[in-house]
């Protein structure tokens, strides 16, 4: 971006023009008168009187740049500066034995069910801007993988890290729920939430579901609950006596009428996910149910370029000035 800090200054140079007009016309109506021809012989020679001609450029030019330079050119760069306090955002992930179950697809690719989360989860925490995420695994335990932070590339990698099982095989619903409010009461919002994901019933832990949903309530954290897989049996990849993989399958329950009970008391809602492309949709909901406001203050900042000009003016100044008295002096 450029721009001239005091263009006022540039009216100079219409003057100037007008000036430099009137000079040029005085000059072609003008003309030498001298007595006899032997005077031609002392007339300077050609080189002079080039360089002469170009003594009175010499004074327009250093004119001209003296005229920019007051002026003020300036160069600026835009920069911006975003202020939101953004929202506080618990991702409690189900890392329980059930969420090996072979029914989603990635790609016609038949993967886990926790394979299929991280991806979705991946692309949601990607589109989120300002907001702080956290995440909280369970099992039959439940602990934090990572608290509030706005550094979305470590959430990404500690979320790619997740094994299934690395909380123990059950599930501790309600204990997810009260790490998830600690986490939230590290740092201070006007928005809390928290995305609970499982694929089960709640069967371990110290807090009831029911219990960690009131303090939610109390605390106005908004919870969001996912169940996923689908309905009856789903297939899992096991060993056999061999040492060989092969698909048994197994009935999984979840405990839909205590997700939506979770998700009403907190004023959130609950989603039903039995494939990958309804669980994008999911979060793909959440994320536009949760935008919060963004200010952007804008601003440029300019780089002074005068000098450049001023000084050249100087320089051409002082040659004019000397060439003037020395070599082209005018005598009356």
């Amino acid at each position: 971006m450029f721009r001239f800090g005091s263009p006022l200054f540039l009216i100079l140079l219409l003057g100037l023009l007008i000036l430099f007009f009137i000079r040029f016309k005085t000059n072609k109506t003008s003309h030498l008168k001298i007595s006899n021809l032997q005077f031609g012989d002392d007339l300077p020679n050609s080189f002079f009187l080039i360089l002469s001609k170009l003594l009175v450029s010499l004074k327009y030019i250093a004119l001209i740049l003296l005229i920019l330079g007051m002026a003020r050119p300036q160069s600026g760069t835009q920069k911006s500066e975003t202020t939101t306090q953004g929202v506080n955002i618990i991702l409690a992930l189900d890392l329980s034995g059930s969420m090996a179950a072979l029914d989603f697809k990635i790609k016609d690719q038949v993967v886990t069910r926790l394979e299929a989360v991280k991806n979705v989860v991946n692309n949601f925490i990607m589109k989120r801007d300002g907001d702080r995420i956290g995440m909280v695994v369970f099992g039959s335990n439940a602990f934090t993988q990572i608290p509030l932070t706005r550094d979305y590339n470590t959430i990404a990698f500690m979320l790619s890290r997740l094994k299934i099982g690395a909380a123990g095989q059950s599930t501790a619903i309600g204990d997810a729920i009260g790490i998830s409010l600690k986490r939230l009461q590290d740092v201070k919002s006007k928005s809390n939430i928290i995305i609970l994901l499982t694929d089960g019933k709640s069967n371990a832990g110290s807090i009831s579901p029911e219990t960690a949903a009131e303090i939610a309530m109390e605390q106005k954290v908004k919870i969001y609950t996912i169940g996923v897989g689908t309905k009856g049996e789903a297939p899992f990849l096991v060993k056999n006596a061999f040492g060989k993989d092969k698909y048994v399958y197994q009935k999984v329950d979840i405990d839909t009428d205590m997700l939506k009970s979770i998700a009403e008391k907190t004023e959130g809602e609950f989603f039903k996910a039995e494939n990958t492309q309804t669980l994008d949709q999911i979060y793909s909901m959440i994320d536009r149910l949760e935008k919060t406001e963004v200010k952007v203050k804008k601003w440029v900042e300019y780089k002074e370029y005068y000098l450049y000009f001023l000084i050249p003016a100087f320089i051409l100044i002082c040659l004019y000035i000397m060439l003037a008295n020395t070599r082209f002096l005018r005598i009356p």
